[in-house]
């Protein structure tokens, strides 16, 4: 079985990301012919949560490859039920294929099943997976949780026409003169904002703990600040991680209510040398913003409660 750090994180943490787009789509929506994802009561831009571990995964891939421990189970073309048979065959070789349909009865072989997946596969340590899907390996609630990205400010996604000189068929050829027209979704520019959450007693309780180590959560933190270097498009035009804000308890439970301290970290609009809040009445008339240097992110580090350390990446 491969192994990590031993042990596992042993204090709570959330983190606030903030990251940002320019002149592309950060996250299109299929149900709405690949617009950007919008709520449509704010106008405020979203990003799912699905999209966003898909960038982690894909950091940690390319930061750890072939290394023991750190595989993706979710990646792309994977054969989930294979990747069970192999703790299957692992830990109980002399297993049957109906043998495999069900968690042994041996409860401890049952939690060694999952610990194999846990060990193993980096995103099963951190996020956890239901491995019940014909060969069933178990299921884990993993210590990482992300919520959805939401833009600071409204946004106006744009659609853009586009063309194309070679076409597709040799009728499309002749009857269009070799070009076809296309369509293009971007957002001009946002910027967004997403909350995440490590628990502590989910990845470092013996029974139900995943493993998640202190070394796991370094990995992450760095796929936060580095994913999106790695994941050009033109489709998704310029993204970059601008900060990320960790809150690092003294305890396992933690020291303080997650929503209070999320309050510490608010984005302020800045023009021609002025800093307001957003929405305050001095910048209804100001311009959209269209880069980076047109906000403030403020973190406010008084009152701080007992036992809350925050670091800025």
């Amino acid at each position: 079985m491969a192994t990590t750090e031993s042990g596992g994180v042993s204090r709570r943490h959330e983190f606030v990301l903030f990251f940002d787009v320019t002149n592309g789509n950060p996250n299109g929506d299929p149900d709405a012919g690949n617009l950007p994802r919008l709520d449509p009561e704010t106008n405020r831009g979203l990003v799912s949560d699905v999209a966003l571990k898909r960038k982690i995964r894909n950091y940690v891939a390319l930061a750890r490859p072939d290394s023991p421990g750190y595989e993706i189970y979710m990646r792309e073309g994977a054969t989930l039920n294979n990747e069970h048979k192999r703790a299957w065959t692992a830990v109980a070789p002399d297993a049957k294929p109906e043998d495999m349909k069900r968690l042994p009865k041996d409860e401890a072989k049952a939690r060694e099943l999952t610990r194999w997946m846990c060990a193993n596969f980096w995103d099963v340590r951190a996020f956890g997976a239901v491995m019940t899907t014909g060969v069933n390996a178990g299921q884990v609630r993993g210590p990482i949780q992300l919520g959805f990205a939401q833009s600071v400010e409204p946004i106006l996604p744009l659609e853009i026409s586009i063309t194309r000189m070679a076409a597709t068929t040799e009728a499309d050829a002749e009857a269009k003169g070799g070009r076809t027209m296309g369509r293009k979704h971007i957002v001009p520019y946002g910027l967004y904002r997403a909350h995440g959450f490590v628990s502590a007693p989910l990845a470092s309780h013996p029974v139900k703990g995943t493993g998640f180590s202190d070394a796991d959560l370094e990995l992450l933190f760095e796929a936060l600040t580095q994913m999106f270097d790695h994941d050009r498009s033109a489709a998704r035009g310029e993204m970059a991680t601008r900060k990320v804000v960790i809150f690092r308890h003294a305890s396992a439970l933690g020291n303080a209510q997650a929503q209070s301290l999320f309050g510490k970290v608010r984005v302020e609009r800045v023009h021609q040398g002025s800093q307001h809040p957003i929405g305050a009445p001095e910048t209804d008339n100001w311009p959209p913003a269209r880069n980076f240097a047109d906000y403030a992110i403020v973190v406010n580090r008084d009152s701080l409660p007992e036992g809350i350390e925050i670091v800025e990446r």
